[in-house]
């Protein structure tokens, strides 16, 4: 069957994943006889852009037993992961590789569909999201695009593939997934399509599990600069869908996150960010973690946070390492340092924000570094000195743990047992 593709180009040069020698054997594995297998979507797209590659998937004319059989008369390992639409996933020399049949899918109902296994690679091709997501290359580093995708990718502009209504329909995640790769890959405007289509079927978000939106957002907040996806989603109204407390909070925040991260060094942090655009409301916080699902430790990093109180800029170490001591230190790393990002954004032409900002610098070391003191008495010590277990135990220990901090950590186990006798 003859191919609608437009020029190919071979990245054979700057694809060193390319050359792996159980790559290399699995594609040609799945090419004897008559059959085909390329590699499609991410690594492709993100060696072109120059970005780092990480999943490695395949496309295959072979149907799901019979790659899972070329595979294993390799020596790999197969792991049937979705053998009934298409993919299984096979471990060469430990890197896995998610190999799928190609396919058309006959009938879309969110994440799963109802599919059709074929051999047209421009029908494969047609029912993929983007089309910069649907590029393939084979085993030889010629890249193939059915879809207009190689324009796309030099232009850094994300499309969907055909009519973007559809596609979305097909699985309303695709969404989120917009925003979420142009975040990461795209560059000006958002295609208008794509945005026009986005909005008029944003309330379908709604339908989707909270696991699947937690994900998409988290690897949105995770981008380099999430400031323009973020600012288009809110435009459109999808920021608002997923994220109600956003509303009226705003998202102006992030900009100057971003680049206090470069400028400081910081690494991006997606609950850092997503703290910069929701309000510092615990019982919001819980809300939200409750309706997103998100992990024990999610959950826990955003209601302390919540419940922290800053501390003032002019605080002593000692005073900041009690307040440590008796919380979260990680609510307080999270607290100093978005009120320094907003201290830096005033200081070009407020010289006390200026110094604010020098504060919560010191501040911030001190609170990332500082070894937290250990209370030194313990109620084994107490019970030595005719002490019983109880109340009257617990109580006398709270009172020497209060004149502990109130010394500011300087009395130590003797000079507490001290005060009893």
């Amino acid at each position: 069957m003859s191919e609608k593709t437009t020029t190919v180009l071979n990245i054979a040069d700057r694809a060193e994943w390319l050359a792996v020698l159980s790559l290399q054997q699995l594609l040609a594995a799945l090419a004897e006889d008559g059959e085909e297998a390329r590699v499609v979507g991410g690594a492709v797209r993100n060696t072109l852009l120059g970005e780092p590659v990480g999943d490695i998937d395949i496309a295959s004319t072979t149907l799901p037993e019979e790659t899972k059989a070329r595979a294993e008369k390799c020596g790999f390992k197969v792991v049937p992961t979705g053998i009934d639409h298409g993919t299984v996933t096979v471990v060469a020399h430990g890197v896995p590789y998610e190999v799928t049949t190609l396919r058309a899918d006959v009938e879309t109902h969110g994440r799963q569909a109802t599919v059709a296994f074929g051999r047209d690679w421009q029908v494969d091709a047609e029912r993929r999201d983007f089309t910069v997501n649907a590029l393939y290359v084979r085993a030889n580093g010629d890249v193939v695009d059915h879809v207009g995708g190689l324009a796309d990718i030099e232009k850094r502009e994300l499309r969907f593939i055909g009519d973007a209504e559809t596609r979305i329909t097909e699985d309303y995640l695709r969404i989120l997934r917009f925003f979420r790769f142009f975040a990461w890959y795209g560059s000006g405007r958002p295609d208008a399509a794509g945005l026009k289509a986005c909005a008029k079927l944003k309330s379908h978000l709604q339908t989707l599990s909270a696991e699947r939106v937690w994900s998409e957002l988290k690897k949105l907040l995770s981008a380099p600069d999430p400031s323009r996806a973020l600012l288009w989603m809110r435009q459109s109204g999808v920021l608002t869908q997923i994220l109600p407390e956003s509303e009226k909070w705003g998202i102006d925040a992030i900009h100057a996150l971003v680049r206090s991260e470069r400028d400081l060094g910081w690494k991006p942090d997606a609950l850092l960010r997503l703290q910069a655009i929701v309000p510092p409301d615990a019982a919001r916080m819980a809300e939200l973690g409750k309706r997103l699902r998100l992990s024990n430790a999610d959950k826990a990093r955003l209601e302390s946070w919540a419940l922290a109180d800053l501390p003032k800029p002019e605080l002593s170490e000692t005073g900041l390492v009690k307040l440590i001591y008796s919380g979260s230190r990680q609510a307080l790393v999270d607290r100093i340092k978005l009120a320094l990002v907003s201290a830096r954004g005033e200081a070009e032409n407020d010289n006390q924000a200026m110094m604010r900002a020098g504060q919560y610098s010191r501040l911030l070391d001190v609170a990332e570094q500082a070894d937290i003191p250990v209370f030194p008495v313990s109620g084994a010590d107490l019970m030595k000195l005719g002490f019983e277990k109880g109340p009257e135990l617990g109580k006398q220990l709270k009172t020497l743990e209060a004149a502990w901090l109130a010394s500011g950590f300087e009395l130590n186990k003797e000079n507490l047992l001290a005060t009893l006798s």
